[in-house]
């Protein structure tokens, strides 16, 4: 199986409803990666709900393919205790980060790889009751050894898995971002 030369998934889809602004807001706790606020806001009801709210620049997520196999990291992710297999990923540096620019740059660092062609498959929110963040999800094919150098203290290690495996790894990785990535994927291949 190899990477369509068109993907479907990205199709812009607006929200349902924008909600107002908060009435009121207090930064409680601002670190390298989020910012911890608790904001009050009025429904269209008049009631008044009270948030604790983690802010994110927000993120990106590469499937990468490469004769006929997904690029996939082995990583150790402390907050779950685990080492967890995951497709490629990273925060955007700023808010206004161009996300494919992220792309190509994690896709380097995680996986030491550049792409000649890149497909956006939309993006989604991952825990949106409590945190902004926002992961664009990207298809990288035509992929050639990057010059960007890995970060060493991320230890990432790099697992070619084939295509054909994405619906066992459906039963087996443990990360949302990783699931979404590999349903998108098995949707546009036809698994």
């Amino acid at each position: 199986m190899t990477a369509p030369r068109s993907w479907p998934g990205a199709d812009g889809q607006p929200p349902e409803e924008v909600l107002d602004a908060p009435v009121t807001s207090e930064v409680v706790f601002t670190g390298e990666i989020v910012r911890l606020r608790i904001s009050e806001y009025r429904r269209q009801s008049g009631l008044m709900v009270r948030r604790e709210v983690l802010d994110h620049n927000g993120a990106v997520v590469m499937v990468p393919i490469e004769d006929d196999h997904l690029l996939m990291v082995r990583q150790p992710r402390e907050a779950v205790q685990e080492t967890m297999l995951e497709l490629p990923a990273g925060k955007l540096d700023a808010p206004d980060e161009d996300p494919l620019e992220a792309a190509m740059r994690e896709l380097g660092e995680e996986v030491g790889r550049e792409a000649g062609q890149w497909n956006y498959l939309g993006g989604f929110y991952t825990a949106p009751a409590m945190l902004t963040e926002f992961i664009h999800l990207y298809v990288a094919a035509d992929l050639r050894p990057s010059h960007v150098a890995p970060i060493p203290d991320e230890e990432i290690e790099v697992v070619r898995v084939p295509l054909s495996h994405i619906p066992t790894l459906l039963t087996r990785v443990r990360d949302a971002k990783t699931l979404i990535g590999l349903l998108q994927t098995a949707r546009a291949l036809g698994m």
